[in-house]
């Protein structure tokens, strides 16, 4: 069984890094796509409105918010695509320091709402 998770950041208010970010999501490493499905994320897909994505992961029971951030730490490709990445990134408002990704509520469900 799978478990969806709902994630968002912002991104520099720069047509130009927008597009350099997207470039390099075009073809991102092959060792980050490795820690990515390694950590039991079994598809993730990241969409884009002006400045703010929207990342949606879905994952297998035995994934770990931390376990996949000790792993991510480990890695130096990992840390050096993180550095790479908040080049273009801006943690939101309400973000602690060194927080990326925060994960987001869900406020309503339609199915919930028609039982």
């Amino acid at each position: 069984m799978l478990h969806r998770y709902y994630l968002a950041l912002d991104l520099v208010n720069d047509e130009a890094l927008i597009a350099e970010y997207e470039k390099w999501h075009t073809k991102v490493w092959p060792e980050i796509i490795q820690s990515i499905t390694s950590s039991g994320i079994a598809q993730m897909e990241i969409y884009r409105t002006g400045n703010r994505l929207f990342m949606i992961m879905d994952v297998h029971e035995h994934f770990s918010f931390e376990a996949k951030r000790e792993a991510d730490k480990a890695s130096e490709k990992v840390q050096e695509w993180e550095r790479l990445m908040w080049k273009f990134q801006l943690p939101l408002p309400f973000a602690k320091p060194g927080e990326k990704w925060i994960l987001m509520d869900q406020i309503f469900n339609l199915k919930e709402q028609i039982k």
